[in-house]
């Protein structure tokens, strides 16, 4: 059996079959164009890419950066944010990515969501958790809570409480600054630390209640 013959298309070709494909759909524009319909729905999925690159590119081998200065202006900036303890999100990567580039005055330069996860893996960043240490439960929790059932239990017996007479309350602790959870962090960093404002412990309180009639 001879081997299939590989066709490589140039991305205005593919732009051409993407357009079609947005008003007569993909199977019609894979007639027309002589293509498989999945090549098609492929080539969708990459218009932002295809609309970025030269005309000829033919394909999206390797991993090399198209604007290189940009990206290492870009990593810079990333570990100021991290080194003064702010959090970085893919999205003010995007928008930071989006200000470089109107400085150094690039074009075609848009800065989507899968240029900035390939920026990432470039740069060998990704999205960490802050390491911290969570709250956790007394050992005695248990025998502490069957301490209370057995005390309500008893009170309500002895005061012949009804069900109706009962309350159900329930407070929850808010903080006035919620601090950022996660942040774009070189990878391997032992230790990921977010600056805060400073009142993250500063505490309100919301009670909520249901009465039963």
């Amino acid at each position: 059996m001879a081997p299939v013959k590989r066709h490589a298309y140039e991305a205005h070709f593919k732009l051409q079959a993407i357009s079609y494909a947005a008003v007569h759909g993909n199977r019609a524009a894979a007639r027309q164009f002589s293509v498989n319909e999945s090549m098609v729905r492929k080539w969708r999925k990459q218009e932002n890419e295809l609309r970025q690159v030269k005309k000829s590119r033919q394909s999206f081998r390797g991993n090399n950066a198209r604007w290189p200065q940009l990206e290492d202006q870009l990593e810079q900036w990333i570990s100021e944010q991290r080194t003064a303890g702010r959090s970085v999100s893919t999205v003010t990567i995007r928008l930071k990515a989006t200000t470089i580039a109107q400085e150094i005055k690039l074009e075609n330069f848009q800065g989507g969501p899968s240029w900035c996860f390939r920026f990432m893996k470039r740069r060998h960043l990704s999205i960490r958790a802050r390491t911290t240490v969570a709250q956790r439960l007394p050992a005695d929790y248990e025998e502490q809570l069957a301490i209370f059932r057995a005390y309500c239990s008893k009170r309500i017996t002895e005061k012949k409480i009804q069900p109706s007479h009962i309350t159900n309350m329930d407070k929850v602790p808010l903080t006035f600054d919620i601090p950022v959870n996660h942040t774009v962090e070189h990878k391997g960093t032992s230790t990921v630390s977010i600056r805060t404002t400073g009142h993250e412990k500063s505490a309100f309180t919301v009670v909520l209640g249901c009465h039963v009639y």
